[in-house]
């Protein structure tokens, strides 16, 4: 079994990159591009436990935020234990966070995403 505690250096600036992109287009009042924004700070940092929790408790506070019940309830388990999963290393790959998904349900990775993951595991 495989513990993981922090994120690579590698992969911060990109987690940050997304996490301030969501918080541009909320202020900008762009719902859709903050929601992808979330969506791919999620596949960067669900690896990572800290980073997989703060992912999801943005995703809460965006369900807060819009009044989407099921965006909320969907979160708080998530919430409670996407960072567990993480650190023993038994996440779905690829899967977007949301309650719009099944959450143990591994999805495809973007491409772009792919090579900076793929940079992480070689280092």
């Amino acid at each position: 079994m495989r513990f993981n505690w922090s994120i690579p250096d590698i992969l911060k600036p990109y987690f940050k990159e997304e996490l301030d992109a969501y918080r541009f287009d909320m202020q900008a009042g762009d719902l859709l591009a903050a929601w992808r924004h979330l969506e791919r700070a999620h596949i960067i940092g669900q690896s990572y436990p800290l980073q997989h929790s703060r992912a999801h408790w943005e995703m809460l506070k965006f369900g807060i935020r819009i009044k989407s019940i099921k965006e909320v309830i969907g979160q708080i388990p998530r919430l409670l234990v996407g960072g567990i999963k993480s650190f023993v290393g038994k996440v779905p790959v690829g899967n977007t966070g949301g309650a719009n998904v099944p959450p143990l349900k591994p999805m495809e990775i973007p491409a772009d995403l792919q090579v900076i993951l793929n940079q992480a595991n070689e280092v």
